[in-house]
Parts: C-alpha cells; sequence; structure tokens
C-alpha cells in the first residue's frame, strides 16, 4: 500500500476514547480548513464502529456546520439511535473546541435479496484513455496558485482522472453542468467492506459541488467566489471495491438562492450502479471593490 494510502487508511480508523466517543487526526490538504470528505469518512467509521460487523452502512446525510481546523484533531459522539431486526441507526456528532462542527445520520441494514432494477452507466472512455489529474494539472500549471499546483502533481491516496476537461482553470468558457471522474485507490486495499465504503465517501466530495458552477463560466479559483459544502448524502447499493476503477457521473440540475444541488451516480467499471451521491452547497460571488 502506497505511503499516501496509508496515512488515509490510518486517518480513517480512528482512536476510541470512549464506548461512543473517537477521535480522529486532521489532514492539512493545502485549503486551510479540513477537507469534507475527511470527516464524511472518519464519522461513518465512528458509527460502523458501534455496529454489529454483519450490518453495512447503506445510507448517510450529512450537514457540514462549520470549518474544521486542520491543526486540530476531531472528536465523534456517537448516539445509538436504534438497534431493530434489519436496521441499525447512528447519529454522529463531529466537534472541535467544544463546537459541533459536523452531524451525520447513518443507517446500516444486514444484506437482504430483493427486487432490483438500475439505470445503466453512461458511455464514457475507459480511464486508461483519460488523462492522469497531474497530466491534466500540467497544461496549466504555470497559471496556478503555488500550493494549489504542489498539491495537484503530487501523490495522492485515490487517483483520479477527470473524463471532462475544463478549458481555462481561471477563467473557463460556460460548460453544461455536468462530469465524470474515475477514481481507485492508489493500492490493493483489505477485503473489508466497511473501509471501502468510508473510503468512497472520502472521495465522492471530490469535484462534486463545483460541478454547479459549469454553466457560469467560473471556477472556485475566480475572484470573489465563496465555494463551501453545506449538506451531503450517499446510499450505497451493491458491494464494490474503491481499489478498482469506479465512474462518478454528475450532474447539477439547478442553482438558486446562493446554493448549487449536484446529484451523483456511482458505477463500477463493468456498469454496475453501486452507489447515488447529492450535495448542496454555497456558491456566492462576493462583487470585488477596487
Amino acid at each position: 500500500m502506497s505511503t499516501p494510502l496509508t496515512r488515509l487508511v490510518q486517518l480513517l480508523s480512528l482512536e476510541r476514547i470512549e464506548a461512543n466517543l473517537f477521535r480522529g487526526q486532521s489532514q492539512d490538504l493545502g485549503w486551510g480548513t479540513v477537507y469534507g470528505g475527511q470527516v464524511l469518512g472518519q464519522a461513518l467509521s465512528a458509527a460502523a464502529q458501534t455496529v454489529p460487523a454483519d450490518r453495512l452502512a447503506h445510507s448517510l446525510h450529512a450537514y457540514f456546520l462549520r470549518p474544521g481546523d486542520v491543526a486540530l484533531p476531531v472528536v465523534y459522539e456517537v448516539d445509538r439511535i436504534r438497534d431493530g431486526s434489519s436496521f441499525t441507526t447512528r447519529r454522529v456528532v463531529a466537534v472541535q473546541k467544544g463546537a459541533a462542527i459536523f452531524n451525520l445520520d447513518a443507517s446500516f441494514q444486514k444484506l437482504e435479496d430483493g427486487f432490483e432494477h438500475a439505470d445503466a452507466m453512461p458511455a464514457a472512455p475507459p480511464p486508461e484513455q483519460v488523462s492522469t489529474e497531474q497530466e491534466r494539472v500540467a497544461r496549466f500549471a504555470a497559471r496556478l496558485p503555488r500550493f494549489i499546483r504542489e498539491r495537484a502533481v503530487s501523490e495522492r491516496p485515490i487517483e483520479i482522472r477527470r473524463v471532462d476537461v475544463e478549458d481555462d482553470p481561471i477563467l473557463p468558457s460556460p460548460q453544461p453542468p455536468a462530469r465524470m471522474v474515475w477514481l481507485r485507490a492508489t493500492a490493493p486495499l483489505p477485503d473489508d467492506p466497511s473501509l471501502h465504503r468510508f473510503l468512497l465517501a472520502y472521495a465522492s466530495d471530490y469535484a462534486f459541488l463545483t460541478t454547479a458552477l459549469l454553466p457560469h463560466g467560473v471556477t472556485w479559483l475566480t475572484p470573489g467566489m465563496q465555494v463551501a459544502s453545506l449538506d451531503h448524502a450517499l446510499w450505497f447499493h451493491h458491494p464494490f471495491r474503491i481499489d478498482d476503477w469506479l465512474l462518478h457521473v454528475m450532474d447539477s440540475p439547478i442553482a438558486s438562492g446562493a446554493r448549487g444541488l449536484v446529484r451523483g451516480r456511482i458505477f463500477t467499471r463493468d456498469g454496475r450502479l453501486v452507489a447515488s451521491s447529492a450535495q448542496e452547497g454555497l456558491i456566492r460571488q462576493r462583487p470585488q471593490t477596487g
């Protein structure tokens, strides 16, 4: 397992302080605040550690309440709301400096057979034919702020390959509000289905909300832009491995009231729909003076 991936797996494992209390370290990705995927993955990990092993997460719904401080660990308080015959429900509150920064509700279920239907995966080039994130960034690296450039070309725990490519990272032309991203862990992982769910929760926040910016000819780097996740939802439909390629297909049906809504479907390479995602976030452009 590569060093960045090893660190990420450790980041999601958490320290158990009490029966329902966990502590996770923070990861500084250079943005100044905690990456939303970190608290998503860690909170799901905290909830799962209080659930019987025969029950796996099938859904999570979360709200981002305050920016997280990357210099501090995050404490996760788990409320064991319900233990039913088939479903288990947990509520998790993430705390820093005595204040809630994030809360999550997650539901777990025993595996069951039942009716099945699913969307087909849209046509997409295979990941081998898509540029890596490092190759994509290299085309315009000189125009990016240094901290973003260094982060973009560094080794990552999750390999990202965007099927769509913005024509200009600073002054893009308006595009339809849709994108597709191939993703996978950079090394083989243990056969632990919960770990693969934690890592997908972590990765599902990448390039998600910014899909709502595509029709407007702006990016999160545009002067005056304020972009922040407000809530996040994820549904797990079938088992999957995140150390094999997954395609996150995203679209934004609406932006209004300084908020954008984005939906996602996550497919295995052979076209099976294994998860669905949704997020609403703040997309506000403040007027520039001077």
